[in-house]
């Protein structure tokens, strides 16, 4: 490297998958994080609650770093927060409604005393160390969401963010367009840009149009009651579905832990304005006939335990699923969740409601237009696509190629590639650790990959163990082998295979105490060995086997 400073830029999270967003910044020592996000389980990761990024790279350097910058107030950019904060004690700048959702995180975690923050309104610029961090407007599915423009000795570096370009947004100011262009004169060394919808051509539909599709729907549903599932955190779309009941003299609920927390977040900083008198709880539900009521509920991506899922099982203490009801899904399954969401429109459709799910969502991503506009604008040296599976940001490349960029310009990272940039080049010069931290319970981090496999080997093929008693004298059996078997087979069905599989035990064990073999494990191992070859020649299937020896003094 010489004795030049560079610039350098460290992904830890977010560029193979939706979720995990966070991302270093390094000049001269110094580094500033932006983003810190979490990312939920995959269908193999049993058990597991969430995935947060690992960090490590910021201990090792815990004293260099400046602070932490958040863009915007969703899971997948301010949820892994408390689990770092636990860490790394950083000061935390973010806008008015990301900073309100993230105090949640930190009063459930008892982190608000030791952690300082501080809000910045788009427009403002904060510093830390050799940065210069300006906050800069832009449109999402949640407001307050911004673009940061980091300024440094070796370069000025645009992150979107999460963005849309929405022209008549339902709360606030339109994305700052005249901003970006500015900056884009003075110069920008590299653009990080939101990749999620690159494969989409044309412009993502301003958000009001989902309260045409809104007013529509409630216009041809007059009679029975409405139950519309959205995302938590779209504060925007929860203040369309409000306004709609209102003009159609219909009270709302607000159901769902999450929404409730964000809603009255959102109220309580004065980004939702809800008519009086419009609110009402679960319990005041049965003073009104169905053709007055609306509730808006989380659960629209299929998960288990929000709202409207245990609507859908019949599981839900207070809300049972009739016909007449009509049940509006305001969102589009995010990857990986299809089978979740069919999974509960169906069990709606199976009670008798109405499902509505075309036309009642519009992306907060942008689609290649807009991508081209805020390339335009900003007339970056370098591209660097972020945010997004692999094929949404090769998707986003293809795009940029279209604006005249070539291979030496568009610089595709992983998570952990450490991005070494100026004018003359960007280059990947190195790699840190990084990867995803599985949270079950109240365990960070000590569920791993070998935890993981023996979950998945259990969920496939169950469990067999054998139990025994041996004599240390007598080197002889005195109890057992008793055979238990959890998830392999119906015991009651199979008492023939049990006993023979007990004969095969026998067998491994006295073969063992014949060849004087006096080490337990190799006795456990010939009783591995020659259940698991009896058990797949039978059955074709591999169960875990755990034997257990248990030895007495005889």
């Amino acid at each position: 490297m010489g004795k030049e400073k560079r610039l350098k830029i460290i992904p830890l999270g977010g560029l193979e998958a939706i979720g995990m967003n966070i991302t270093a910044f390094e000049y001269d020592g110094s580094i500033i994080v932006v983003d810190c996000g979490l990312a939920f389980p995959e269908d193999e990761m049993y058990g597991v609650d969430l995935v947060i990024p690992d960090i490590s790279y910021l201990l090792e350097n815990e004293s260099h770093v400046k602070g932490m910058v958040f863009t915007h107030g969703h899971e997948d950019h301010i949820g892994a927060l408390p689990y770092i904060l636990k860490q790394i004690n950083l000061p935390i700048y973010a806008t008015k409604l990301t900073m309100g959702l993230i105090e949640l995180k930190l009063e459930e975690q008892n982190l608000m005393k030791t952690t300082k923050r501080k809000v910045v309104h788009p427009g403002q610029s904060i510093n830390l160390g050799p940065f210069r961090i300006e906050f800069i407007k832009t449109n999402h599915s949640i407001q307050d969401a911004v673009a940061l423009a980091i300024y440094s000795p070796g370069g000025n570096v645009v992150h979107t963010g999460d963005f849309k370009v929405d022209y008549t947004p339902v709360f606030g100011d339109s994305i700052d367009l005249q901003r970006l262009a500015e900056i884009g004169k003075k110069g920008v060394l590299a653009l990080m840009c939101d990749s999620t919808n690159a494969e989409r051509p044309g412009y993502t539909p301003s958000e009001r149009t989902v309260g045409r599709a809104l007013d529509q729907i409630f216009s041809d549903h007059r009679t029975g009651r409405l139950i519309v599932a959205t995302f938590a955190s779209n504060v925007d779309r929860v203040q369309q579905i409000i306004d709609t009941a209102y003009k159609y003299g219909r009270k709302v609920i607000i159901e769902g832990r999450s929404m409730v927390n964000v809603i009255s977040t959102a109220e309580n900083l004065g980004y939702i304005n809800i008519p009086a008198n419009t609110l009402v709880t679960l319990d005041d539900m049965r003073n009104y006939p169905d053709d007055r009521m609306v509730l808006i509920t989380t659960g629209s991506q299929g998960e288990s335990m929000a709202a409207l899922s245990r609507m859908a099982a019949g599981i839900h203490k207070k809300v049972q699923i009739k016909p007449g009801d009509t049940i509006v899904f305001s969102s589009n399954p995010i990857p990986g969740n299809e089978k979740s969401v069919s999974k509960v429109m169906n069990e709606l459709y199976g009670k008798g409601a109405d499902v509505i799910f075309q036309d009642t969502h519009v992306s907060g991503h942008p689609c290649q237009e807009e991508i081209k506009l805020i390339y335009s604008l900003l007339k970056p040296r370098y591209a660097i696509p972020v945010h997004g599976e692999v094929r949404h940001r090769v998707a986003q490349a293809k795009v940029v190629r279209m604006l005249g960029y070539d291979d030496s310009h568009i610089i595709m990272m992983h998570s952990g590639d450490v991005c070494e940039i100026c004018d003359e080049y960007a280059r990947i010069t190195g790699h840190v650790q990084n990867g995803p931290i599985l949270v079950d319970g109240l365990g960070v981090g000590d569920v791993g990959n070998i935890v993981l496999r023996d979950r998945q080997h259990l969920a496939e093929d169950g469990i067999i163990i054998v139990v025994m008693t041996l004599g240390t004298a007598s080197r002889q059996i005195l109890a057992g082998p008793d055979i238990v078997s959890r998830g392999f087979v119906y015991v009651r069905d199979s008492e023939e295979l049990m006993f023979e599989a007990q004969e095969v035990v026998q067998d491994a064990i006295h073969k063992s105490l014949r060849g004087r073999i006096v080490d337990w494990s190799k006795i456990k191992n010939a009783i591995r060995d020659g259940l698991s070859d009896f058990l797949w020649k039978r059955t074709k299937r591999d169960p875990m086997i755990l034997p257990i020896i248990m030895e007495v003094n005889d």
